[in-house]
């Protein structure tokens, strides 16, 4: 079939009228007239009271800035000027290690102008802005740049970085084992005016034959003997802080003439100890004073610690000499813990033969209520009477021994309580019925390495009277005034006895002043006697 000519088609319909297209594109420009218009009105609330606020001659608030987010935020100018000073300062330091001097004071020029400029943005709670970053940020990527090309690499400053941490690290482990070190010879130190004490003390000894007379005819003295008065010993090379013991022991005593201090000092301070106590009268208390160099029977064949103590291994440890010693705390090498007057409290039965009952001090506590109530307590069959000191958990056997040895993990607990020595009530019968001065014996010759435990008395107490000691109420003995700055005030008023142990003696400058007047007090009474 042919088509018809093109004359006589008809013409196609179109889908949509000329005036349809015409309305769409009216609509299109409405919608865009309004879209802008709406736009400005938006922008025209935004300035308005802004530029409100500047006419009125105010300023943006600091806070309308926070300065952490702004240098935390990956796209400010802060954080990129943060970040390339810490990297400028690692050059400054590897510069003027390669004494590349210049360049290092280069690099510190553009460092304090970067600190100042995000200094200002902090206190003015405005950022940085490009214009105000960009001449440093391009200055101090120069001065990088320049030290890359010295070699000064990631890698390098890394390695210099970590050198110096560990530098830093040694030199503040050194400054606490130094400041440890002083404390501890502070601690060991005696005070010019106990060393004067000590010289015009030993003076008269010598001076005057009476002193030494009486110290003869006091010596037999059935007193000293007696077991129905309170008998007390002390062992120290301090005169004033032996006096302090008795002289609170005796002031706060019912009736002081029914005590009787046995006191034991060394052959250097014997003529000072006897001077002073023969010298003064403590309210009719007997007071004897013994030589520990006259125990001829604490030899080196009966007792170890006498026979450590002349062993070349022991002496280098104590008094130089010793090849680890950087790897030994400093208290633990206090000669102190070597002397026989720190060891003497396992032989107080041999020492007083005759008596039944003692009470031990420490030559660093006040006594503040009557002892002699002690002698009364009943021990239950037990040597031993003491506060126990596991209230805190570091004060169990487990902290004081090693049980990692068989010897120790097989025959203890590790978590039985520990106990103080200082004031302790000792049942003397009872001592010798149990041989406790035997099994103290065993366990210094078992520890003859030292691998049981360190150093000190109370580790062997813990082991020689382990099952022999009888718990005491805790007002009996309060301890810790020579470190624990943070003792109860009502536990300390309670206090039967106050312990200064630790290294801040009350006789020292070190002292805790909190309770260095506890002790003050009665020092000023010794001081009030004859001198």
């Amino acid at each position: 079939m042919r088509r018809r000519a093109a004359e006589y088609r008809r013409p196609v319909r179109r889908r949509f009228s000329y005036w349809i297209w015409v309305l769409l594109s009216l609509f299109c420009i409405a919608g865009l007239v309004l879209f802008v218009v709406q736009h400005n009105h938006e922008e025209d609330q935004i300035e308005y009271p802004v530029q409100e606020r500047y006419a009125q001659g105010g300023h943006v608030t600091k806070g309308s800035l926070n300065f952490t987010e702004e240098i935390l935020s990956a796209t400010s100018y802060s954080r990129q000027l943060a970040e390339q000073m810490t990297l400028a300062k690692a050059y400054v330091i590897i510069a003027k290690e390669h004494n590349s001097l210049h360049l290092a004071w280069e690099l510190s020029s553009k460092i304090r102008s970067c600190q100042l400029l995000l200094s200002r943005a902090a206190m003015t709670g405005k950022p940085v802005t490009l214009e105000e970053a960009e001449s440093i940020i391009t200055s101090l990527s120069s001065l990088i740049f320049k030290a890359q090309d010295l070699h000064y690499d990631i890698a390098t400053t890394i390695m210099t970085m970590k050198s110096h941490i560990q530098a830093l690290e040694e030199r503040a482990n050194a400054a606490i084992v130094q400041s440890t070190v002083f404390g501890q010879l502070a601690a060991e130190a005696l005070p010019k005016s106990l060393h004067c004490l000590n010289i015009k003390l030993m003076s008269d000894w010598l001076k005057k034959p009476s002193l030494q007379e009486l110290s003869h005819e006091k010596r037999n003295s059935p007193r000293l003997m007696d077991n129905n008065l309170y008998h007390f010993c002390i062992f120290s090379d301090n005169v004033l802080a032996t006096s302090v013991v008795v002289n609170s022991t005796v002031s706060n005593a019912d009736h002081p003439k029914q005590l009787v201090f046995h006191i034991v000092t060394n052959g250097v301070n014997y003529g000072a100890m006897q001077s002073w106590f023969l010298s003064n009268d403590f309210k009719g208390a007997t007071i004897e004073v013994q030589n520990i160099e006259e125990f001829h029977w604490l030899n080196a064949s009966y007792s170890p610690i006498v026979k450590q103590q002349l062993s070349a291994g022991s002496r280098a440890f104590y008094f130089g000499g010793y090849r680890d010693v950087n790897e030994v705390e400093p208290k633990m090498r206090n000669p102190k813990y070597l002397s026989l007057l720190n060891h003497l409290r396992f032989y107080i039965p041999e020492i007083y033969p005759q008596l039944e009952k003692v009470v031990f001090l420490d030559d660093d506590v006040v006594v503040q209520k009557d002892l002699t109530l002690l002698f009364s307590l009943d021990l239950h069959g037990n040597v031993n009477g003491a506060v126990e000191t596991c209230l805190e958990a570091f004060h169990r056997y487990y902290k004081y021994l090693n049980f990692s040895n068989p010897i120790i993990s097989s025959k203890f607990d590790p978590q039985a309580c520990g106990w103080a020595f200082g004031m302790n009530i000792f049942d003397l019968v009872a001592w010798r019925r149990a041989n406790v001065t035997a099994r103290y014996h065993y366990w210094q010759e078992q520890n003859a390495d030292g691998t049981l435990w360190r150093v000190g008395t109370l580790p062997p107490g813990l082991l020689s009277f382990y099952g022999l000691t009888e718990p005491l109420d805790r007002r009996w003995h309060v301890m810790g005034l020579g470190y624990d700055l943070n003792i109860d005030n009502r536990l300390i008023e309670s206090a039967a006895v106050i312990h200064y142990n630790g290294n801040m003696k009350p006789w020292l400058k070190v002292a805790i002043d909190r309770y260095k007047q506890l002790w003050d007090r009665q020092h000023c009474r010794v001081r009030s006697r004859k001198f």
